[in-house]
């Protein structure tokens, strides 16, 4: 089939959509970077020590509540408070090499342009080399069923996606993930994506914070969508020197695999806002699978 080329996308050819009516390769491409909303980043925070703030939305209250097993204490005799968060995600990057693939139900919510979205439920696979991830949308409502696929080194670096309705009479669209209008709805690359990134961004993170030695820390043990974690909490008192990413944040480590399945970030306080800051982000892996065999055909839009 032959395509149109339009900056920043390609698209199969077809121009009218069901029901008879014309879709606009500017309405196709500007309509279908709704669907791009993505993973993962570090931050940290203040001495607001207490118990995690609950997920919010309908999916996460019914299946991802946290709560307390002890009470959240720094590490007895660490030489530095990042001491016990390194260790924990030392552990999760060994672990992570054992996993060729993996698919779960991604929960992820962000704030974007000062407000915070709703809960995104998205169907997600990864497979580790080459780099690929598959989502399909579950909720909310008006993204459910729209699709987005990425693998590297395949369709010159470009992202495929697929709305619904109207919209995705097209078929999937090729997008690059750094264009600046599916940015413009998430905080995040595709190209972030999954667990693998998450582990490797907060072993630098904390790595270049116990070199700082300016973050406080907790970490206890907790329950997390029925399954027992280590809460690491870590806050920041200030960022007069631009060191830090965020103010709070807050990352549960699986005790059964060691992979981290959740994790929420906190902007810095600010008057007449929360005084443990504003959630800015958070994201969740639940029913993780671990190597289930994810081959091509997973990934072949």
């Amino acid at each position: 089939m032959a395509t149109i080329q339009v900056p920043g996308a390609s698209v199969a050819r077809s121009t009218h959509a069901r029901h008879g009516r014309r879709v606009t390769w500017r309405t196709c491409i500007y309509g279908l970077t709704g669907v791009l909303g993505l993973v993962l980043m570090g931050g940290s925070g203040q001495p607001t020590l207490g118990t995690p703030q609950q997920p919010q939305g309908g999916y996460q209250n019914q299946v991802a509540q946290a709560s307390p097993l002890t009470v959240p204490a720094a590490p007895a005799g660490a030489a530095s408070p990042m001491d016990e968060p390194l260790r924990l995600v030392g552990l999760a990057r060994q672990s992570f090499q054992g996993v060729r693939d993996y698919s779960c139900v991604l929960v992820k919510r962000e704030r974007l342009r000062g407000q915070l979205g709703p809960d995104n439920v998205i169907s997600m696979k990864v497979r580790n080399q080459p780099f690929s991830v598959y989502l399909r949308w579950q909720s909310p409502k008006d993204l459910a069923g729209q699709e987005a696929c990425y693998v590297a080194g395949r369709n010159n670096g470009m992202m495929r996606v697929h709305s619904t309705g109207l919209i995705g009479a097209v078929g999937f669209v090729s997008i690059d993930p750094r264009d600046a209008r599916a940015q413009a709805n998430s905080r995040h690359a595709i190209t972030e994506a999954g667990i693998g990134n998450l582990i490797e961004r907060f072993v630098k993170h904390w790595e270049e914070e116990r070199q700082l030695n300016l973050t406080q820390v907790r970490v206890g043990d907790y329950e997390y969508n029925k399954r027992r974690c280590s809460r690491v909490e870590t806050i920041h008192p200030d960022n007069r020197g631009n060191q830090f990413v965020s103010y709070r944040t807050v990352l549960y480590f699986d005790q059964e695999n060691h992979l981290p399945i959740r994790i929420e970030v906190y902007g810095w306080p600010r008057a007449g806002g929360p005084a443990d800051g504003e959630l800015l982000e958070s994201y969740s892996y639940v029913n993780l699978r671990l190597n289930p065999g994810l081959g091509d055909d997973s990934f072949n839009y």
